[in-house]
Formats: C-alpha cells, sequence, structure tokens
C-alpha cells in the first residue's frame, strides 16, 4: 500500500498575488504560454535564486522562484506558496499552512527585508524546546558572510554563528520573522543552530 501525503493548498493568497500581479485588474488574466522553467541549480544566480537545502545531506537545489523552492522542500505539500518571500513572511495564514508541514525549518535572505536570495532549509521534523540546538547546518561557501535576514519555521529558533560548526560568539535566537538581523551577524554567519 502507498502512503498518501494530503496536499496543501494555499490557492486564495495564490489568487490575491497574481491579481496584485497583474495590476489589481479585476478580471482574471490571460494565460501566457508555457515558458519551460530553469533545472534545478546548485547555486543560486539570476535565474534560480531561491535555493533549498536539506539539513541532513546538505544536498542543496535552485530554483526560479519562492514558490518552486517550497514546492520542492516540501516534498509537493504546498505547491501554490506565494511567490514572494516577502508576501508570505506577512501572511500568517500560509505560516500555518507551512507549519503544518512541519519539514521547512528555517529561510534565510541574502538581503534585509528578506530580500535577494533565499536559502530554505528543511528536515525530517519540527524543533523541540528542550533548552538545547537540535540541529546544525553549515552553510556552503556561497552562502557563508550572506545572511542579513531570518524566518523560523517548525516551532525552531534560530542561532546565527561566525565560524563552521556552530563556532564563535553566536546571536539570537530569532523566533519571529526578523526582517534585519542587526550589525553583529549581519553578513557574519558561518553556521546556523535549530532549537
Amino acid at each position: 500500500m502507498s502512503a498518501h501525503r494530503p496536499v496543501r493548498r494555499f490557492a486564495p493568497l495564490a489568487a490575491a498575488c497574481a491579481l496584485l500581479a497583474a495590476g489589481g485588474a479585476a478580471a482574471p488574466a490571460q494565460a501566457s504560454p508555457a515558458q519551460a522553467s530553469p533545472a534545478p541549480a546548485a547555486q543560486p544566480g539570476p535565474q534560480t535564486p531561491h535555493c533549498i537545502a536539506d539539513r541532513e545531506t546538505g544536498e542543496q537545489r535552485c530554483f526560479a522562484t519562492f514558490t518552486a523552492a517550497v514546492e520542492a522542500a516540501t516534498g509537493g505539500r504546498i505547491d501554490d506558496a506565494p511567490k514572494s518571500p516577502h508576501t508570505a513572511a506577512r501572511n500568517p495564514e500560509f505560516r500555518q499552512s507551512s507549519a503544518a508541514a512541519e519539514v521547512i525549518q528555517g529561510t534565510f535572505f541574502e538581503h534585509d527585508g528578506y530580500g535577494g536570495a533565499s536559502l530554505t532549509i528543511y528536515g525530517a521534523e519540527p524543533c523541540v524546546k528542550d533548552g538545547w540546538v537540535n540541529f546544525q547546518y553549515d552553510l556552503d561557501d556561497w552562502w557563508k558572510d550572506r545572511i542579513s535576514s531570518v524566518q523560523p519555521w517548525a516551532n525552531c529558533w534560530l542561532w546565527l554563528y561566525p565560524e563552521p560548526d556552530l563556532g564563535g560568539d553566536r546571536d539570537g535566537p530569532f523566533k519571529e520573522n526578523t526582517p534585519d538581523i542587526g550589525t553583529f551577524m549581519n553578513d557574519r554567519t558561518e553556521s546556523i543552530g535549530f532549537s
């Protein structure tokens, strides 16, 4: 017998985003001809700025849209996330649906205000509030010293460290969406603790 995974839909926000992107028009936008999406890449770039990383294996894949990145990170359970991480951060309904997927543990951004490239780290389970760092992740060379804003997910608090393997003085915990992590760890993070 095959396991069935429920798909969590977030169509109301996706429809609202599409309407806003169309200039607020009341009529639905005409479908454009299908365009080939760039294949997932190993590093962010102009065509693939939104990345996901498996916390356990370190495998990283990058996508053209935040929507595609969330879909991949959740194994397809959320397949209509907002196109913009900024929109996702401000919508409690989306954050609740994403937390229910229990896989996304944190999203990290190159610029303040959830701007620039993004890195969404996912794992098998949410964090446990037991006073310890439950998981750690060492950033690859591209992501080292680039993080400026963060979004915690799945009951995780985020700790930022200036050295690999949770070394050096840490900053945090970041318990809520943080559009500006402050000067202490801005563009200095090399490893992340999840508690």
